[in-house]
């Protein structure tokens, strides 16, 4: 693997993060690699929910764009917000450390989740897109009652 700079690296991060808050899917897969690694910290036995069927693991860039669809189908439109508390960046790694704050479509519950978002960019690629985030936040407000 080439030797990245840390701005080259945060160049890309940065970018993606501005496309992920103009939330268009497609403009947003550009910026991964035509395959990668993609993982979410969700319990294994809770994959497939209904209620949450953009959280799963994904390996390509139609599967990117097809989760910022899937995850704004399930949220209300205009109700969400993120907030980026650092991008600490080492090589081809960046980890973006923040807070979401969404309002689950289906049962009208504001959720907030704190996250950490591992991500590897090669060749101005994103290759690994790992999400650790407070998943029972977000199972609590799609839960039904």
């Amino acid at each position: 693997m080439p030797t990245a700079t840390p701005a080259t690296t945060r160049a890309v991060v940065d970018e993606l993060l501005r496309r992920i808050g103009e939330g268009d899917p497609e403009s947003i897969a550009e910026m991964y690699a035509e395959h990668g690694d993609w993982k979410l910290n969700w319990p294994e036995a809770e994959h497939g929910r209904t209620a949450t069927p953009w959280i799963r693991h994904r390996s390509t860039r139609a599967d990117a764009a097809a989760h910022y669809r899937e995850l704004a189908e399930h949220h209300a439109p205009g109700q969400a917000a993120t907030e980026i508390e650092r991008i600490v960046v080492d090589g081809h790694d960046a980890v973006v450390l923040g807070e979401i704050r969404q309002t689950a479509r289906s049962t009208g519950r504001p959720y907030r989740a704190r996250f950490a978002l591992h991500l590897t960019v090669e060749d101005g690629l994103v290759t690994r897109h790992h999400v650790y985030e407070d998943s029972l936040a977000v199972a609590q407000a799609f839960e039904a009652k």
